[in-house]
């Protein structure tokens, strides 16, 4: 079992920047591809990036490629979602989630999720 905990959501102005962590506790990251999602209110649940366990490989969605920078550290059991020139549309709760196969065709474990709201 993989528990993940995200951290370093809050409200933030339009342009502005937010970095989120994903921390990961029971079993070791290193051997899973970890990625991020959102979900805003009324909305499905958003693909945004994944990153392969070799701390390089990664893929993005269209909507957030040039904006937002998926990295982990597998030594520190963490991935990290850097967001930035935020807009009001990124208003969403933001979860990470991991996966043993590559690329991912479904996630085995999700954490709870941090508020992410960007202010206009």
């Amino acid at each position: 079992q993989v528990q993940l905990v995200e951290s370093g959501g809050g409200l933030v102005q339009t342009g502005g920047s937010l970095r989120l962590s994903c921390a990961a506790s029971g079993r070791t990251l290193s051997t899973y591809a970890a990625g991020w999602f959102r979900q805003a209110p009324g909305k499905e649940r958003e693909f945004l990036a994944v990153m392969h366990w070799d701390e390089f490989r990664t893929s993005y969605a269209d909507s957030v490629k040039g904006r937002f920078t998926i990295s982990r550290i597998n030594a520190k059991n963490t991935v990290y979602l850097q967001m930035n020139s935020l807009k009001p549309e990124d208003t969403a709760v933001y979860y990470c989630a991991a996966s043993s196969t590559w690329p991912p065709p479904a996630y085995d474990y999700w954490g709870q999720g941090t508020q992410v709201t960007v202010s206009s």
